[in-house]
């Protein structure tokens, strides 16, 4: 098979941990016949300094001649703060690039190996963690109209809505339902219905759309609620499915629970053809520690091994990535420092490929 792909790393450790992911891609891909053709393109920071601006339209058109887009990450805070804000890489490039995607899938995991990394005592994590959050990605306090501020310093005020359709509400617990299907058959469903008008439609949604899901354990859950369940239960969740602002919440909080950011991938699907793939580590681009070979590669090796399953139909191809990581993981000996470890990003991404 050809896998063809559009390569941005971006900026800061989005060019390490990019490199990494994309040697171990290259290793699978050779091992099982498959051909990687790979078009690297600017974007973010690195963008802006060769095109002045941070998505040029170079870039756009790689993405879209291509099955899926392998992102590493953009935004460098000093820098950012000298742009307006609608000109800067993180609204420009990942909202632009990530149009027409509904659906973000981070998948949390704490490898046995790394359970005195968690932040939470051991009788809480006993039985393990393991859960997919399916975050909607296109509607809420992101994309609302009216938005924005208005009126003369010192009387202003500010407005962001919170808007959602009853078509978006039910192709992303369609997500949550054909997922939770394929794991361990449990879904939790997180609103804010005894406030809010789009959670209240997001329930009603909910419960008409279990009752096709007979096998499917509902649970719903406001979202205070879910975000101390997942301190106290984290190992009773499956896959939680959320509206777009308290997904990107809960998915950072829940990223902790595997003992380091830099662990966990993150997949972005639409509906069709129409709009590519983006495929992400959900960590920054980290700018401290950029360049040192100390990032931790783990969360973009596991980003490929997400793009090969969900594009690409490769399940083994994906399976033999994600078996490689943990593997190395659960030794714990060699680990980027966020882990405790001295390993460097090279140094990971070479124990994954021996591991494969």
């Amino acid at each position: 098979m050809d896998i063809n792909i559009a390569v941005l790393p971006g900026d800061g450790i989005g060019v390490e941990v990019i490199a990494a992911g994309m040697q171990v891609l290259q290793h699978v891909a050779k091992k099982k016949g498959h051909k990687v053709n790979a078009t690297y393109a600017d974007v973010g920071w690195a963008a802006i300094d060769k095109h002045g601006t941070a998505l040029p339209a170079v870039t756009r058109d790689v993405c879209r001649q291509n099955k899926a887009i392998l992102f590493g990450a953009v935004g460098l805070p000093d820098r950012d703060q000298t742009l307006p804000q609608a000109q800067r890489p993180e609204r420009v490039a990942l909202l632009e690039l990530r149009k027409g995607l509904f659906a973000n899938l981070r998948h949390v995991v704490l490898p046995p190996g790394l359970a005195d990394h968690c932040p939470l005592k051991k009788h809480l994590i006993s039985a393990g963690i393991d859960i997919m959050i399916i975050r909607e990605l296109t509607g809420g306090l992101y994309y609302g109209k009216p938005q924005g501020i208005s009126g003369e310093p010192g009387h202003r005020s500010a407005v962001d809505t919170m808007a959602y359709t009853e078509h978006e509400i039910r192709r992303i617990l369609k997500v949550g339902f054909e997922t939770a299907r394929k794991r361990r058959r449990r879904l939790t469903s997180v609103d804010k219905a005894n406030i809010l008008a789009t959670s209240q439609l997001w329930r009603e949604s909910a419960v008409v759309m279990g009752k096709d899901y007979p096998d499917v354990q509902l649970e719903h859950m406001y979202v205070d609620n879910a975000s101390m369940q997942l301190l106290r239960r984290p190992t009773e969740f499956d896959v939680i499915v959320t509206e777009n602002t308290f997904g990107d919440i809960l998915s950072d909080e829940a990223s902790m629970l595997c003992g380091s950011i830099g662990l966990v991938p993150s997949a972005c699907l639409g509906e069709d053809s129409s709009t590519t793939p983006f495929y992400e580590p959900i960590h920054g681009s980290a700018p401290d520690i950029a360049g040192k070979n100390k990032a931790n590669p783990v969360g973009a090796i596991l980003t490929v091994a997400m793009m090969l399953r969900y594009t690409f139909g490769l399940q083994e191809e994906a399976a033999n990535i994600e078996k490689g990581c943990f593997q190395v993981l659960n030794e714990a000996k060699i680990l980027t420092g966020d882990l405790g470890g001295n390993s460097g990003c090279t140094d990971v991404a070479a124990a994954v490929i021996a591991a494969i």
